[in-house]
C-alpha cells in the first residue's frame, strides 16, 4: 500500500546528524495484521459515534467533557498541574487561580482557542494546509501570552540547537525544509488512497505527523502541544467526531512514561516508526471503545426514560407524579438507595414526602416494584431502578458467554 518515496537529493546537515528522517513508511509494512485490524476498529468507531443520534444537551456534554480531557492532555504531558474537574470549570468560565498559577489556565486557553480555530476553519471549509506557515501558526497560539526562555518567539521557527533529555533535536538551518518536506510527504497518494481506506491512513498520517515533529523539535517551545494540534486537525479532516479527536492527546498523558520510551526508542532504532505507530493507534482505539460505551450508555437512559414516562401515560394525578419523581430520582443515583431513604433522594422527593409517613413511601415503592419500575434487594434492603428492561429492546443473540467448567452459558 505505501511506497518509497523518491525526491531530488540535496544534500542537507540532518541527513548526516538524523538519518532517520527518511519520509519513508518502509518499515510500516511489517507487521501488518495487527495494525490494520485496529485502524479498521478506530474507523467503524468512527462512524458508530458520528452515526449516533444524542439529545442536545447530552451531545454538547459529551464535547465538553472530551474536550476538557484533549486540553488537559496535551497540557499536563508538559506539566501542567490542574486536575480534569478544575479543566471544565475552567472550559465553564468558572476557575479561578492566584496569581502564582494564573500561567496554567494561560495554557489551558492557548490549547482552547487553538482547537476551536482549527475546528471552526476545517468545518467552515478554510483550507488548512501542512506546511511550515500553518505550523508556525499553531505554535504561535500554543506560547501566546506565556513567559518563555530567553531566544524563544512564539511562532519563530529556532535558530538555536536544542535538545530533550539526551535527544538532539534536528538542525535549526534544516528545520524550515524539514516542516515543508514534511507536508509534502503526508499530502503524497499513499496517504489517501484507496479511497475505501483513507480513514485508516489518515491515522497514520496524524501519528506519522507528531511523530515527525518530535523528531525535527522545530520551535525553542511547544513542540509537542503544536505536534498534538496537528494530529487533531489531520484527524477532524478525516471525518473523525470532535470528541473522538481528543482521544490521542488524553491517551499520551495518560501514558506519559510509555510515550516518552516510544519516541525514543523511534529514533534509536534509526527510524523504526512501526512501534509508536502501533501504540498510538492501540491507544486511540481503547480511547473509542470507551467512549462508545459511554455513549451507549448515554442512550440506554434516554430509552430507559422512554419507559418510564410510557408506564405513567395518562396517570396525572398527584400521587401518580409523586410517584414518577421518586423512580426517575432514584434512576440518577449510582448505586443501590436504602429503602428507608428513598424519599431524601433528591430535594423534590424530600420535599413530596415530608409530611407523609413511612407506610406512604413504602407503598409507592411497591406499586413501582409491581410496575416493574424498581427492584428490591432484601439483604440489603435497598432499592434500584430495574433497567435490566432496556435490555428487551436489545436484538437477541446467542450468548458467548463462557461458564467456569467451559461450557457456553444458554442463551
Amino acid at each position: 500500500m505505501f511506497s518509497a518515496c523518491y525526491t531530488e537529493h540535496v544534500s542537507r546537515k540532518y541527513e548526516e546528524t538524523h538519518p532517520w528522517l527518511t519520509f519513508s513508511t518502509k518499515t510500516i509494512q511489517s507487521d501488518r495484521a495487527e495494525l490494520w485490524a485496529m485502524l479498521g476498529e478506530c474507523k467503524s468507531k468512527f462512524e458508530h459515534i458520528a452515526g449516533t443520534p444524542l439529545r442536545p444537551d447530552v451531545a454538547t456534554n459529551l464535547h465538553h467533557l472530551y474536550l476538557a480531557k484533549g486540553i488537559l492532555g496535551t497540557t499536563a504531558i508538559e506539566g501542567n498541574t490542574l486536575s480534569e474537574e478544575e479543566v471544565l470549570r475552567f472550559l465553564d468560565g468558572k476557575l479561578s487561580l492566584p496569581p502564582s498559577r494564573e500561567y496554567l489556565a494561560q495554557e489551558l486557553k492557548n490549547i482552547e482557542t487553538a482547537c476551536n480555530q482549527v475546528r471552526d476553519r476545517l468545518f467552515s471549509g478554510t483550507p488548512m494546509p501542512l506546511n511550515a506557515d500553518t505550523l508556525c501558526a499553531l505554535n504561535a497560539m500554543v506560547l501566546d501570552g506565556l513567559a518563555l526562555d530567553e531566544g524563544v518567539e512564539p511562532g519563530v521557527i529556532r535558530k538555536h540547537p536544542v535538545g530533550v533529555s539526551r535527544y538532539r533535536a534536528a538542525p535549526a538551518e534544516d528545520c524550515e525544509f524539514l516542516l515543508n518536506r514534511l507536508g509534502e510527504w503526508l499530502d503524497e497518494p499513499q496517504f489517501s488512497e484507496p479511497p475505501s481506506m483513507r480513514t485508516e491512513l489518515a491515522i497514520i498520517r496524524a501519528v506519522l505527523a507528531h511523530l515527525y515533529l518530535a523528531w525535527i523539535h522545530p520551535f525553542g517551545d511547544g513542540n509537542g502541544r503544536t505536534a498534538r494540534l496537528v494530529e487533531l486537525q489531520i484527524l477532524l479532516q478525516a471525518g473523525a467526531p470532535t470528541p473522538a479527536a481528543h482521544l490521542l492527546s488524553n491517551h499520551y498523558n495518560l501514558t506519559r512514561t510509555d510515550y516518552y520510551r516510544q519516541l525514543d526508542y523511534a529514533s534509536r532504532s534509526n527510524g523504526n516508526i512501526v512501534p509508536f505507530v502501533k501504540y498510538a493507534v492501540r491507544g486511540l482505539l481503547d480511547g473509542l471503545r470507551e467512549q462508545l460505551a459511554r455513549i451507549r450508555e448515554y442512550q440506554r437512559d434516554l430509552t430507559w426514560l422512554s419507559i418510564v414516562h410510557a408506564a405513567f401515560d395518562g396517570r396525572e394525578t398527584g400521587v401518580d407524579k409523586r410517584k414518577k419523581h421518586l423512580i426517575l430520582d432514584i434512576s440518577k443515583s449510582t448505586e443501590p438507595v436504602k429503602i428507608l431513604q428513598a424519599a431524601n433522594v433528591s430535594n423534590r422527593c424530600a420535599a413530596a414526602y415530608a409530611h407523609m409517613t413511612a407506610m406512604t413511601l413504602k407503598r409507592d415503592l411497591f406499586e413501582l416494584h409491581d410496575m416493574k419500575l424498581i427492584a428490591f434487594d432484601a439483604k440489603s434492603r435497598t432499592v434500584a431502578a430495574n433497567k435490566s428492561l432496556v435490555d428487551a429492546f436489545l436484538p437477541r443473540r446467542v450468548s458467548t458467554h463462557v461458564r467456569e467448567d467451559n461450557t457456553p452459558a444458554q442463551a
